[in-house]
């Protein structure tokens, strides 16, 4: 009877392994497709991954954070979208994490060029060599939800096709709950630790990011709504090939907005494409209340205008958007007011009105990613240096539960706009031009306008509206009188380090 069982098990065994291999081999089939793969690979990942919050060695953490990016490629689709979320939470988690998820965001796994034909035939119901005059099987980018080939139509247009990973709609819904169920198993092991707002940010957007229609919408509303702005290219649309997973667009060439190499070679200047930068989002957020959130490099190139020479930024990506409140934006813009001109009182005040309670000192130091002590004496007053920078990162390893807990106290829609204003911080970081004093100015401007805006707006009295436009038009003048100073005392600066250089190296006679 023993000697039966062994050899029942030992067909099985066989059988199982010769299953598994033919899976793994066959081209058509995937083992990720499999729920059980899926789920027991998160499993394993997530148990040898350390959340509680006391110190661990840094290469534990950096061995779990590659852990973590292994998972988010093999399981793909919603795992890198959430993988790419924390990436750019440099306030909560260890730097060994978010340098090693940032990685998500230019090496996501790719389809086969099979799967893509298969994408385009169902959602346009023709051939690729129907459609295009040429198509490049490589694509010029990967990311979580979709990637994108440059193509060419038979009317002779150069377009980017936008083209979804066929199963990441069917697998999105099922990667969630998996998510939940993982994260309802840590509040259970580490009660201080809240981190259901992510998935619940994930149930929000996914289906949004997920249709692609939704998104050509968004390009079009906000190349309208910063029109004004020359330096701005949105890709025009071509609506009569796009599909809710097919989205064809104008082909636009450019470098990455990180890339200082590029710029360098294409005499662009990184202060004025900061500046441009700063200026663009503040009227995103402060004014608009319409918010572009997935900033990072891969989504906003630079390039030199082909008919004026001039530096222009290219936004990609719209999928993801956060449309502010009223209520909201305008408490958002009397904080940053606060923030910039170091009025405490009003940075307790305004802090408290969205959320954050007694944590406001908290809220402040991860809204600005400053030290308690550079909030107190004025953001603006001097640049961020490199023992700030660890000061904040070792803080955020403290105050772990309570950054846990105030993510969860404050409006959803602050959440976005946290992980917005890290990737800004990031490429200015980047081009070396993070927390300018004029970004600041720039914030100060937009957040002027549009508390004026809303004031003339509620009122009926035609000399009150006079009154509340002669003060905006007297602030915006204190703060270009302040530039102008700020850029004086810099050429006075410039001139006395001149003088210095002559007078120590006098030129030969």
């Amino acid at each position: 009877m023993a000697r039966k069982a062994l050899k029942l098990a030992s067909w099985t065994s066989m059988a199982l392994a010769a299953s598994g291999i033919y899976l793994y081999s066959n081209k058509y089939l995937d083992p990720n497709d499999f729920g059980a793969v899926r789920v027991g690979r998160a499993v394993a990942t997530f148990a040898l991954t350390p959340l509680w919050p006391w110190p661990v060695f840094l290469q534990v953490h950096l061995r779990s954070a590659r852990r973590l990016c292994e998972l988010c490629c093999a399981n793909r689709g919603t795992f890198i979208k959430v993988g790419q979320h924390l990436g750019a939470l440099d306030y909560l988690l260890p730097e060994e994490y978010t340098s090693t998820l940032k990685v998500l965001h230019s090496q996501a796994p790719q389809s086969s060029m099979q799967e893509i034909r298969q994408v385009i035939r169902e959602d346009l119901g023709k051939e690729i060599h129907d459609l295009f005059q040429s198509f490049d099987d490589t694509p010029l980018g990967t990311a979580s939800l979709a990637q994108v080939h440059k193509a060419v139509l038979h009317d002779g247009r150069t377009v980017a096709v936008k083209v979804q990973h066929p199963k990441v709609r069917a697998q999105s819904s099922k990667d969630i709950l998996l998510m939940e169920v993982l994260i309802l198993a840590v509040k259970q092991l580490f009660p201080e630790f809240e981190f259901m707002w992510l998935v619940d940010e994930a149930k929000k957007n996914l289906p949004l990011e997920l249709d692609f229609l939704n998104e050509g919408r968004n390009a079009e509303k906000v190349s309208q709504m910063l029109k004004h702005f020359d330096f701005l290219k949105v890709p025009r649309i071509h609506w009569d090939l796009s599909t809710e997973r097919v989205l064809l667009m104008e082909f636009v060439d450019g470098g990455q907005v990180n890339d200082r190499d590029y710029m360098e070679r294409n005499k662009i200047d990184v202060n004025e494409i900061s500046r441009h930068l700063g200026k663009m989002y503040s009227e995103m957020i402060f004014v608009n209340g319409f918010v572009h959130c997935d900033p990072h490099p891969g989504n906003v190139l630079v390039r030199k205008h082909p008919g004026t020479g001039k530096a222009e930024i290219v936004l990609l990506d719209h999928g993801l958007y956060q449309v502010l409140t009223e209520e909201f934006r305008l408490n958002y813009c009397h904080l940053w007011q606060s923030l910039i001109w170091t009025d405490m009182k009003r940075v307790k005040e305004y802090s408290q009105r969205l959320g954050a309670g007694d944590l406001y000192p908290l809220f402040a130091c991860m809204l600005t990613a400053r030290s308690w002590n550079s909030v107190n004496r004025g953001i603006s007053q001097a640049p961020v240096t490199a023992t700030e920078d660890l000061e904040i990162r070792n803080n955020a390893a403290n105050y772990l539960p309570q950054i846990s807990q105030l993510l969860n106290h404050v409006p959803r829609q602050m959440l976005l706009i946290l992980k917005t204003n890290d990737l800004l911080r990031g490429i200015e970081a980047a081009l070396g031009t993070r927390a300018s004093a004029s970004s600041f100015l720039n914030m100060s401007r937009c957040c002027i306008r549009a508390l004026a805006e809303h004031k003339k707006k509620n009122t009926c009295s035609f000399f009150r509206r006079t009154q509340i436009s002669f003060r905006e038009a007297f602030n915006l003048w204190q703060i270009n009188l302040h530039e102008l100073i700020l850029r004086v005392k810099g050429l006075k600066l410039a001139d006395r380090v001149l003088a210095l250089i002559c007078w120590l190296f006098p030129a030969p006679l």
